[in-house]
C-alpha cells in the first residue's frame, strides 16, 4: 500500500515510516498540513495516517480538507498523543476510519492497517465481480461483457480489475506502474498510456456501456460511471418495445 504519513515530530515520523517500510508498504511523511493536502490531493494512496496537533492547522481540518475535496473515500487512522473519549468522537465524526493513541505498538498499527484495507476493499475477497454490464471473474482471470468473453493479456486483466476497484478515483502513472506492473516510481515509461489507449477499444469503455476511462492532464486517469446516452436509451426503449 502507498500511505500517506502527517507527523511532524522527525523521530517520530522516522519511526513510522521504518516499521511500514519493513512490511512492505510505502509510505510518504509530510510535516505540515498544507503539504500534506498538496500531496493527498494531487497524487495516489491507499491509506492516510493523521497527526492532530501540527505546526499550521490540526489534523482534524486536514481531514476535513479531504473529505471535502477528496471524491472518493480515501481510509483514514488518526495516530495521537490526544486520547479522551471526546477527542476520539470528534475524529470519528469528522470522517476518521480509525484511532490510535501514541506511542504507536508496531505490531497493531499495521493489524490495523490491514484490517481497515480490507474493509475498504471487500471486493478483494470475491472471485465474481460485477460492473454494469462487465462481468470479472478473478479466479479464472476472465471478463465477459454482455455475456461475450474479452480476449485480454494478463496484464490487461490486472489493469482492468484495478481500474473497477479504484473507480472514480485518480490513479496516478507512478501508482499504476506500482501497483500493476511491480516497477519503481518516476520510471519515464508510456507503457501505462499505451495500455490505456488499447483497453479504451478492447473493453468498450464508453457511455453505451456505462463506463469512461478520463485522462487528468499531467496526472493520471480515473475510471468514472457514466449514464448511457439519450441517443442510446432511445435506441434501447425502441428495441423494447418493437
Amino acid at each position: 500500500m502507498r500511505i500517506a504519513l502527517l507527523e511532524d515530530e522527525h523521530e517520530q515520523a522516522h519511526n513510522i515510516q521504518s516499521i511500514l517500510s519493513e512490511r512492505g508498504h510505502v509510505c510518504d511523511t509530510f510535516a505540515n498540513g498544507q503539504a500534506f493536502l498538496g500531496a493527498v490531493l494531487h497524487r495516489s494512496y491507499d491509506l492516510m495516517i493523521l497527526d492532530w496537533q501540527i505546526p499550521d492547522m490540526s489534523g482534524i481540518d486536514v481531514l476535513t480538507n479531504v473529505r471535502a475535496q477528496l471524491n472518493w473515500p480515501l481510509p483514514a487512522i488518526f495516530l495521537t498523543q490526544r486520547d479522551t473519549e471526546e477527542d476520539i468522537v470528534q475524529a470519528l465524526d469528522a470522517g476518521a476510519d480509525d484511532y490510535l493513541a501514541k506511542p504507536a505498538r508496531a505490531a497493531e498499527l499495521v493489524a490495523r492497517i490491514n484490517a481497515l484495507a480490507r474493509r475498504s476493499n471487500p471486493e478483494s475477497e470475491q472471485s465474481l465481480l460485477r460492473y454494469g454490464p462487465f462481468e470479472v471473474n478473478t479466479h479464472q482471470r476472465s471478463i465477459v461483457l454482455h455475456g461475450e468473453p474479452l480476449n485480454l493479456t494478463d496484464k490487461d486483466f490486472d489493469l482492468t480489475l484495478f481500474l473497477f476497484q479504484n473507480q472514480g478515483r485518480l490513479l496516478t502513472r507512478d501508482m499504476l506502474l506500482e501497483r500493476v506492473w511491480g516497477l519503481g516510481r518516476d520510471i519515464n515509461t508510456r507503457t501505462v498510456d499505451t495500455h490505456m489507449s488499447r483497453l479504451r477499444r478492447r473493453l468498450g469503455l464508453n457511455p453505451e456501456n456505462g463506463f469512461r476511462i478520463k485522462t487528468i492532464y499531467q496526472r493520471g486517469y480515473r475510471l468514472e460511471a457514466v449514464k448511457p446516452s439519450s441517443t442510446t436509451e432511445l435506441m434501447t426503449d425502441t428495441v423494447a418495445n418493437a
